[in-house]
C-alpha cells in the first residue's frame, strides 16, 4: 500500500467507516442500502408501522435486534396504571400488543429497564460502538456519544426496518465540529450545545452527519457527550458522533 492511500484512509472519518462497513448495495442515484444493527421503538412513530407488516403478512427479520419501550405518552409522576389522556392510553396498549403479536423484546411501564428511549439503549448494552442505530425520533443521534451512526427514521422506514434490519440512504456530507478550553464551573454540556447552535444557526449542519473532536469534547463524561449529540440534531444534522474516534 502507498503513502498516500495509508493518509486517505487514516483522515477517513468515522461516518465514512461506519457507512462503509454497513452498505449492503447501492444505486446509481447515489443512494445505498444500509446495514441496520439495532432499531429502538416506541409507541407514538410506531403504530403505523406495525400496521402495514401485519396488513402484508411480513414479520421481524431480525427479532433481538429490536428492542421496543414507551416513554412519550407515560406519565413521568407516577407508575400506578392510570393514564388521563384517552389517545396516550391506547398508544401504549397498541405498543405492547405489537409487542406481543410480532414477539418482539418489550419492557413493559412497570419493569425497572424501563425509562427514555435514548438513555435505556447505552443503559442496557443495547447501544453499541461501531454500529447503525435508528429510531421513530429525532434525537436518536444521542447514541451517536458512543461511537454508533445514529438517527431518526419515518413510521414507514420503521417498517422496513423491522422486516428487512436494512434501510435505503444517501450518503451525507461530513462536519467536524471542534471545541477545545475548559468548561467553566457551571457550565455543561446542554449549555455548550446552545452555544454552538446560537454561532452555527438551527439550520447550520443541515443535511450534514456531524462529529465532535476537541479538548472540551474529550474531557466531557458521556452523559456530557449523550447531551451533545441529543442537541445536535437542533442544528438539523442527520445523525452525530460524540468523538472523532477512529475504528
Amino acid at each position: 500500500m502507498s503513502q498516500t492511500s495509508l493518509i486517505d484512509h487514516a483522515a477517513r472519518t468515522l461516518y465514512d467507516r461506519l457507512w462503509d462497513s454497513h452498505v449492503v448495495t447501492e444505486r446509481e442515484d447515489d443512494t445505498a442500502l444500509i446495514y441496520v444493527d439495532r432499531h429502538l421503538i416506541q409507541e407514538v412513530s410506531s403504530p403505523q408501522a406495525f400496521a402495514a407488516l401485519a396488513k402484508t403478512g411480513r414479520k421481524a427479520h431480525r427479532r433481538n435486534a429490536n428492542l421496543l419501550v414507551a416513554d412519550h405518552a407515560i406519565p413521568t409522576d407516577r407508575r400506578d396504571g392510570h393514564v388521563a389522556d384517552p389517545l396516550a392510553r391506547s398508544q401504549l396498549a397498541r405498543l405492547e400488543s405489537n409487542a406481543i403479536d410480532f414477539d418482539l423484546p418489550y419492557i413493559p411501564v412497570h419493569d425497572g429497564r424501563q425509562g427514555i428511549v435514548h438513555v435505556i439503549g447505552p443503559e442496557l448494552g443495547f447501544t453499541l460502538p461501531g454500529t447503525v442505530i435508528v429510531c421513530g425520533d429525532s434525537h436518536t443521534s444521542t447514541h451517536g456519544a458512543f461511537g454508533a451512526l445514529a438517527f431518526g427514521i419515518g413510521t414507514s422506514e420503521s417498517a422496513t426496518v423491522i422486516a428487512t434490519q436494512c434501510i435505503w440512504q444517501r450518503r451525507a456530507p461530513t462536519m467536524r465540529i471542534t471545541v477545545n478550553g475548559q468548561l467553566t464551573p457551571w457550565v455543561t454540556a446542554k449549555d455548550l450545545a446552545l452555544a454552538i447552535i446560537a454561532r452555527i444557526g438551527s439550520a447550520g449542519a443541515r443535511g450534514y452527519a456531524v462529529e465532535f473532536a476537541g479538548t472540551t469534547i474529550e474531557a466531557l463524561d458521556m452523559a456530557g457527550r449523550m447531551t451533545l449529540c441529543n442537541m445536535t440534531i437542533e442544528v438539523s444534522a442527520v445523525g452525530t458522533n460524540g468523538t472523532d474516534l477512529r475504528l
